[in-house]
């Protein structure tokens, strides 16, 4: 098999793994995480209802303009902050964080931290 095939097929199934665990409601929705090279994003995810509450990224426009650079931990925990207001603006005040495939370390504990300090309960 192909490295790259092989690695991709790893991801998966770690992130599977992670995400049978995580069901989101509309009282406390699934927080998910997207990490690029270049870009971090999140959105909160209501899994009953199949919809997509809030979402942040480092391409949105009042998060590009407060970063130099969407792919380091200043930037996370930019994202962060900017989804814990949008979700307090929605009324959600408790998720459950899907790291996906991705470790707890660096630009995701980052971003959790911010939006722990923001006022979201994990």
């Amino acid at each position: 098999m192909d490295k790259n095939k092989k690695l991709n097929v790893k991801k998966l199934r770690r992130r599977q793994h992670v995400r049978n665990k995580l069901r989101g409601t509309a009282e406390a929705p699934r927080l998910s995480v997207q990490r690029s090279l270049k870009h971090f994003a999140c959105q909160l995810i209501d899994d009953t209802a199949g919809k997509t509450l809030a979402s942040a990224s480092t391409r949105d426009k009042d998060t590009r303009d407060a970063i130099q650079y969407g792919g380091n931990c200043d930037a996370a925990a930019a994202v962060g902050k900017a989804i814990a207001e949008k979700a307090a603006a929605a009324g959600i005040s408790k998720v459950r964080l899907d790291r996906g495939h991705n470790r707890y370390h660096g630009r995701v504990k980052a971003f959790a931290d911010s939006a722990r300090e923001a006022g979201l309960q994990f």
